[in-house]
């Protein structure tokens, strides 16, 4: 078996190579629930939502905050309105509404997705943060309530991030909370008339407990200072 694939899991005890057994239970369905965070709520998203997002989307003047999503920006409040009365209603993505603390309003979205409970495989994504909550300690902790809840809460073995391979904040994003790259697919979507590679991030459960207590250090409350900015960076909870 010398000439197996690197880094390639298998049982020994079988000839030709298997992977190793795993509990084949289905994980949970998600469950259109609110998450509370010491900076962040999550609302599962609905049209009520609407006005508010509506207003946090004027903040963005150049509409890069959707360059990378395959919809928006809207040019009206009724076109987004239209868009979020589909976009709640759906099961896969599971869609919420994020309101930080700081501004009381629901200032972006995020989802899981791409759900597979037989296989226990679980994706975050599709997220919108306007310009105001980009880069913030909610931000970062409302990916990371819904991380925590596929991975702990439901016991998903596979999380998954993938982003437009040209789309480095997401890259970075990716790194940052410890998804490890996979590889890029190429040439695999047509999002707004454009092509699209897209690039792939994952963290495995046997990885996950490290990643959920280096982003609970930078989240808790003595890595604040009274000014608002985090005394150490996310990396150094990494070691």
């Amino acid at each position: 078996m010398t000439d197996l694939p690197e880094g390639v899991p298998f049982d020994p005890a079988t000839d030709p190579p298997l992977g190793p057994r795993v509990d084949p239970t289905p994980r949970p369905l998600p469950a259109r629930l609110p998450h509370r965070g010491a900076a962040v709520d999550l609302e599962p998203l609905h049209v009520r939502h609407v006005p508010e997002l509506w207003r946090a989307a004027q903040s963005d003047r150049t509409g890069a905050s959707w360059a990378y999503l395959g919809n928006g920006p809207f040019a009206e409040e009724a076109a987004l309105r239209a868009y979020v009365g589909t976009f709640a209603t759906m099961h896969d993505p599971m869609a919420w509404a994020i309101r930080p603390h700081a501004t009381g309003t629901a200032d972006g979205w995020l989802t899981l997705m791409e759900i597979h409970p037989a296989h226990a495989h679980i994706e975050i994504g599709n997220i919108w943060f306007s310009p105001r909550m980009q880069r913030t300690r909610a931000a970062t902790e409302a990916m990371f309530l819904l991380m925590r809840h596929a991975m702990d809460d439901l016991g998903y073995r596979r999380l998954t991030w993938k982003c437009n391979a040209l789309n480095m904040p997401s890259r970075r994003a990716a790194a940052r909370l410890g998804f490890t790259y996979e590889g890029t697919l190429r040439n695999v979507l047509v999002v707004k008339g454009r092509r699209r590679d897209t690039a792939w991030f994952s963290i495995l459960e046997d990885e996950w407990p490290a990643r959920r207590d280096a982003i609970l250090g930078w989240l808790d409350a003595s890595n604040w200072g009274a000014g608002g900015a985090p005394k150490r960076s996310l990396s150094a909870f990494r070691g």
